[in-house]
């Protein structure tokens, strides 16, 4: 990997790309009354993924980007809970039958801090209001800190069978810069407890660019993380955006790593899975080779939503909670941010979107094109194109962010096919960026492009 385009691109900060157009770009001209137009219009054999968005933690970790809050009286969960069973219910009720589920992701904030028989009950609902396939897979993000036996029990029996644990860094110096302290035995415990439950899909989130990281920690979290084998890890560059997350302003900025040492610490982790026989993924995920996710990248079918890379394949992502957001084929919605908001428009009868956007056909043509290159690496413009009646050459013309990628060799264009150069696939935002028609540089609403 190159560090002279390191220090050519990393400062510059770029989406991640979970969505196109990403969600900056939502207004309030989409509301509830389109979302439910939406779904009254899903067609008959479609099937969905369902997120729920829990934003609640026992404490505040500094370097988080979610929308959470911390709360330490259970009441305001059991409530909250009661509104996402409400949620689920109305929207059924627009769609107008009990459309296939394939997929189910509770996100949060800590899912896990709802009492086990509130989440057992939630699960409920969903298979009530929606034919959950008895193959879908259900995931979990879990703080090993305060993950109980009894809620391990409650998802077994709800028929989870993935879970996604935060681990960040297990060095000490690192987790007391970042307010959150967790330790190996912590972590090996949990892992451990989910496997006796039969929850054998392990997930790890690795974090680089946070607060005294270097490349020896980062190396010596990854030796700790692989005696646990987890089938998967998510690899991401910590985003330091004070200005929109205040509680980062704990963190001491003269303690972060530069752009260089940041591309320094995410090659020493990369290299480190893959050498222990790890598949990269993308810009930022990591699987055994016999893992689902390994196999979609192989054969092509990989897919990229507000969860990262996915197996999932469906069209429909419909998003509960506060701040969710959904994805049909018309567009997106998000739900009310604040809590209140939310909670008062679910309890009135009314669904949550606050805003959202439409899709135009240069989106979908753009999104196309954006998630093969995030997901392979690769696009075939005129493919892609032709299935969206546009010609390729007029694609190439508009993305005058490609010209300089390519003289620099990190983009190679044969004819109408494009492919991101093997020591440059860390600058795969960069690419993408390139067919960005919403992209405002001038704005810092993103994370560092390394």
């Amino acid at each position: 990997m190159r560090t002279d385009l390191a220090a050519s691109y990393g400062e510059e900060r770029l989406p991640r790309y979970t969505s196109y157009p990403t969600a900056p770009h939502f207004s309030s001209a989409i509301g509830a009354d389109t979302y439910a137009r939406w779904l009254s219009e899903l067609p008959a054999g479609a099937s969905a993924s369902l997120y729920l968005h829990v934003p609640f933690c026992r404490e505040m970790c500094w370097y988080c980007g979610c929308h959470t809050q911390i709360v330490r009286r259970d009441g305001l969960i059991a409530a909250y809970q009661r509104t996402l069973r409400s949620e689920i219910a109305e929207v059924a009720k627009t769609i107008g039958r009990r459309i296939k589920v394939e997929h189910i992701h509770f996100g949060g904030g800590t899912p896990t801090i709802m009492a086990p028989e509130a989440f057992a009950e939630l699960m409920a609902a969903m298979r009530h209001s929606f034919f959950v396939l008895p193959s879908a897979e259900i995931a979990v993000e879990i703080d090993p800190r305060t993950l109980t036996t009894e809620m391990v029990e409650a998802m077994r029996l709800s028929g989870v069978n993935r879970a996604s644990l935060g681990v960040q860094s297990f060095d000490p110096v690192v987790q007391r810069a970042i307010n959150r302290v967790q330790s190996y035995e912590q972590t090996a415990s949990v892992v451990d407890m989910l496997r006796q439950a039969g929850i054998a899909g392990i997930n790890f989130d690795l974090i680089y660019g946070l607060p005294h990281q270097t490349v020896a920690s980062c190396l010596d979290t990854v030796r700790r993380a692989l005696e646990l084998g987890p089938d998967r890890f998510s690899v991401f560059g910590y985003a330091h955006v004070p200005a929109f997350k205040k509680h980062q302003r704990m963190i001491n900025e003269a303690a972060l790593p530069d752009g260089l040492a940041r591309h320094d610490q995410a090659c020493a982790i990369a290299n480190a899975l893959k050498e222990a026989g790890y598949v990269q993924i993308g810009l930022d995920h990591f699987a055994r080779p016999d893992d689902a996710m390994a196999v979609a990248f192989e054969e092509r079918t990989l897919r990229r939503n507000f969860q990262g890379y996915t197996t999932d394949r469906g069209e429909v992502l419909m998003g509960f909670g506060a701040s969710a957001i959904g994805h049909l084929p018309q567009g997106y919605v998000q739900n009310e941010v604040q809590i209140g908001a939310y909670a008062q428009s679910i309890t009135s009868g009314r669904l949550a979107t606050a805003k959202g956007y439409g899709l135009t056909d240069d989106d979908r043509l753009r999104a196309d094109i954006i998630e093969r290159i995030m997901c392979e690496f690769s696009a075939d413009l005129g493919d892609i194109c032709a299935r969206h009646g546009a010609e390729p050459k007029a694609m190439l013309q508009s993305a005058s962010r490609l010209k300089p990628l390519i003289s620099d060799g990190v983009v190679k264009l044969d004819g109408d096919r494009l492919a991101v150069a093997n020591d440059s696939r860390f600058l795969v935002r960069s690419v993408a960026a390139a067919f960005d028609a919403h992209l405002d540089p001038g704005k810092q609403l993103h994370s560092r492009a390394v």
